[in-house]
């Protein structure tokens, strides 16, 4: 399978998602906006949300050798909370983020920040005017491939962008990628199989969970893995703060967002909270280096 046959999410579905409304998330998320599983202080009971997700940010960066770069890529940018981190903390010279969501896109636009261009643009359209010194990939790579694709069309879809980062890196350069991957647990009851066809099918349309020997196998000849680690209870936690701090702040989602859009994600936040402690899910965060 080409890039031209298959490429990826649709921007209609990524913003069936992200555009429910920026009010709605700013309810639950972090005050930054961070939509992808943190990195918790596990001796820290009373470790926060918003130190966490700074944590996994800087966790990130620092993996990719980020820090002081010239030139650094964010595909799936979000909010723009790692474009922040690299330019107001790790003291980039230029980042670049990635969307398909018009509504993330124009509230970084009004943030303004310095030495950032955010594009509403896929990864396979995207053409750099020059290499860039590091790539970082956060929660986007689920949307690359779809539910119903063969394992070697997967694989595929993923190779294409693995091929691409490579042309972008210098050799040596690296990619810090944080994506989900199917758990190790198969046995599965008739009410996980339904919560976990839910959340693709009504809240994350057009997506699949990668395996992580995909994930592998589509960076085999293009980059070493130089740092491996998953953390699905990292993400359980982080499911479950999301989920308190949305029914602590219910009446107000409701009125952003609507009754059903609510009901919706309090079912995907409570379901995945045990979809991850059960190992069901699993969350990968690795390094890869250009070889």
């Amino acid at each position: 399978m080409t890039a031209g046959e298959y490429r990826g999410a649709t921007a209609e579905s990524i913003r069936h998602h992200y555009d429910v409304s920026n009010d709605f998330f700013a309810l639950w998320l972090d005050a930054d906006l961070t939509y992808t599983c943190a990195l918790w202080d596990e001796n820290d009971s009373g470790d926060t949300l918003e130190a966490a997700q700074k944590r996994k940010l800087d966790h990130l960066i620092e993996g990719a050798r980020a820090a002081g770069a010239r030139r650094v890529l964010d595909v799936g940018c979000g909010w723009g909370s790692l474009l922040d981190r690299l330019v107001n903390t790790h003291g980039v010279q230029r980042a670049v983020g990635l969307t398909l969501s018009e509504s993330q896109a124009e509230r970084l636009r009004r943030a303004a920040l310095p030495r950032t261009e955010v594009r509403v643009e896929n990864w396979l359209d995207h053409e750099p005017d020059e290499p860039y010194d590091a790539i970082i990939s956060i929660g986007a790579f689920e949307h690359f491939a779809r539910t119903g694709l063969s394992r070697a069309e997967r694989v595929a879809a993923y190779q294409e962008f693995f091929d691409r980062c490579r042309t972008w890196l210098p050799k040596g350069g690296r990619i810090a990628l944080q994506t989900n991957i199917k758990g190790n647990n198969v046995q599965m009851d008739k009410q996980t199989v339904r919560d976990l066809m839910f959340i693709i099918d009504t809240i994350f349309p057009e997506s699949e969970i990668p395996a992580l020997s995909e994930v592998i196998e589509s960076s085999e000849k293009r980059f070493d893995i130089v740092n491996l680690r998953t953390d699905p209870d990292h993400y359980s936690r982080t499911c479950q703060e999301w989920l308190n701090r949305l029914q602590a702040n219910r009446a107000q989602a409701v009125k952003a967002a609507g009754e059903e859009n609510v009901a919706n994600y309090e079912r995907y936040l409570g379901s995945t909270v045990g979809h991850f402690t059960n190992r069901h899910l699993g969350l990968s965060r690795m390094i890869l280096e250009a070889v």
